[in-house]
């Protein structure tokens, strides 16, 4: 065999490994910027109310904010038309902030609260914001792509029992295990 012959051998299978490659790639990003199941974005969503500064109230925990007090989020327009994304959160046990800077853009129209959000390169995942105070965009209820990820954000560090009880309800509603939300220490001592 030469070697044009062992070359055309060799690419047909590099070739399919590539198309099956990239097909499972695709399958996988649009896994994660899926909407799950009983939960529906919110319509008539304005970004520009959207943007500042948020505390977050109640989450499930999950393997980026584990330990994590005084969490907070930050929005504001990119010059593409996207969203920066800051996070921060103080870690007692390592007596440190941590942060992790992003950016989101709108999965489909910029009045959808449907938005697929970057902390790691090109790899994206949902941030759907289903229930908004619309009057005065004073908290959120927020969930990824799955309902493993799910948070109550407000603009400040505390909120009325009546609104933590409100996300609960919703929450548990759409199937959502409200047993494991923890509820964030915005008052945590950094000494």
């Amino acid at each position: 065999m030469n070697h044009l012959s062992i070359s055309s051998a060799i690419s047909k299978p590099i070739t399919s490994l590539k198309i099956t490659s990239i097909a499972l790639l695709c399958l996988l990003c649009s896994a994660c910027t899926a909407i799950p199941t009983n939960v529906t974005p919110l319509s008539q969503f304005e970004v520009q109310r959207y943007l500042g500064k948020w505390y977050e109230i109640a989450r499930l925990d999950n393997s980026f904010e584990k330990g994590l007090t005084r969490v907070t989020a930050e929005y504001s327009m990119r010059d593409d038309g996207g969203i920066t994304v800051l996070n921060q959160g103080y870690s007692i046990k390592d007596k440190i902030w941590q942060s992790a800077q992003g950016k989101a853009y709108f999965v489909d129209t910029p009045d959808i609260g449907h938005l697929k959000v970057s902390f790691f390169g090109p790899f994206y995942a949902s941030y759907i914001i289903y229930q908004l105070d619309n009057t005065h965009y004073q908290y959120a209820f927020v969930t990824g792509y799955n309902k493993d990820y799910l948070w109550l954000l407000a603009r400040t560090p505390t909120v009325d029992q009546q609104i933590i009880q409100q996300f609960i309800d919703s929450a548990k509603q759409r199937g959502f295990d409200v047993n494991k939300l923890i509820m964030v220490d915005q008052n945590a001592n950094e000494k």
